[in-house]
């Protein structure tokens, strides 16, 4: 995966508006859905959009979302965040390597399970292929099993997919490692 940086969404004249929800943040405008499905973001359910928690961080960093909760209130990157933690304890290290492949010009979705967080698709229109890698995010010194890096691979070879290790180190910064099966003769 190569670096080379590129803005893709333009900043909205009128900010986009979201609901916080349980599985993530629910857009209702049709206009609003329509520019982020066609960038990769977010999955349509009944007429909405429902981004995930790190696709939504990402954009309310970026300052394109405007979250509230159910009473109305506005939430913050820390709200968001915290209540992202209470169902992922690798939530830091996941949104940190989708923010650096988003900013890379990747178009990042949801993993297919496994342990896999993500699929990356390479930049440009992301449905005209499928995923090139499988991504796999974990913090610095925290350990992993081998059972479930085993799994993630196995996952990744089956779907004929490169698997690559988005590492977090301590000072924030996201290292890639590309994962292959080791074959002794």
């Amino acid at each position: 995966m190569e670096d080379r940086r590129e803005e893709e969404l333009p900043k909205p004249q009128t900010m986009i508006k979201g609901m916080l929800g349980r599985k993530g943040v629910i857009v209702s405008d049709r206009q609003a859905i329509d520019e982020l499905s066609s960038k990769g973001y977010g999955t349509v359910e009944n007429k909405r959009l429902v981004l995930t928690f790190y696709e939504a961080l990402y954009l309310l960093d970026r300052g394109l979302l405007d979250i509230e909760d159910h009473a109305g209130h506005k939430t913050d990157f820390q709200t968001l965040l915290h209540s992202y933690k209470g169902r992922d304890d690798n939530a830091w290290a996941a949104y940190l390597a989708y923010r650096d492949l988003r900013g890379r010009g990747y178009v990042v979705r949801e993993g297919f399970g496994s342990g896999v967080d993500f699929r990356v698709y390479e930049r440009g229109d992301y449905s005209k292929d499928t995923a090139k890698y499988l991504i796999l995010s974990i913090q610095e010194g925290k350990p992993i099993s081998i059972q479930d890096l085993t799994n993630a691979l196995t996952r990744s070879l089956s779907l004929k997919k490169e698997l690559v290790l988005a590492v977090m180190n301590r000072r924030g910064e996201t290292v890639y490692y590309s994962v292959s099966q080791l074959n002794l003769k």
